[in-house]
């Protein structure tokens, strides 16, 4: 029968921990101004590793249904950000958003590899070595959310959501 210390031995590194990651941005260079790659890392509070389905395909076979493997999809990726009073990081977004689609005649970028950018996520172990690592193949901003101000918040940061869309994701342990 197992026991702690047989549990103790698989849980390896003490277990990965949620608060140890790091995300690299690589901001368009018509959004960017410089910077926001380095402060990105710092000032990106939250984020997820990414998730996937693969779909399924039912098949009518004599009153009862084969189910095979469909395509699969990604969902959307979403990052949350501490906002400094330069609004360095909010403002590439606006400025990347913007690219894509301007606000004033509705016009914007057309061929993706003007907008899209690989983004990272790694995680970390406790020592800041990096143990897993994330690629965002072909990644862009849909929605930028709004930043809440209120005279009864003390002593807090603002903070502010995007989320993104991407074509896919490669981990360093797949190709």
């Amino acid at each position: 029968m197992p026991n702690i210390n047989d549990f103790k031995s698989k849980l390896r590194g003490g277990g990965a921990r949620a608060n140890q990651f790091r995300v690299t941005m690589p901001f368009p260079g018509f959004a960017s101004v410089g910077g926001e790659t380095e402060d990105m890392s710092f000032l990106c509070s939250s984020t997820s590793l990414p998730g996937m389905t693969i779909g399924e395909v039912a098949i009518p076979f004599r009153g009862r249904e084969l189910y095979v493997a469909g395509d699969r999809t990604f969902a959307t990726w979403t990052t949350t950000i501490l906002n400094d009073t330069d609004f360095k990081i909010r403002n590439a977004y606006e400025r990347w958003l913007n690219g894509i689609n301007n606000m004033s005649d509705n016009e914007g970028l057309v061929n993706p590899s003007d907008y899209q950018v690989d983004a990272f996520v790694d995680q970390l172990d406790r020592n800041g070595n990096v143990i897993k690592s994330y690629t965002f193949r072909g990644m862009f901003p849909t929605t930028l959310d709004d930043i809440a101000l209120d005279y009864g918040t003390n002593n807090a940061v603002e903070t502010f959501t995007a989320t993104h869309r991407y074509q896919y994701f490669e981990t360093n342990t797949t190709t």
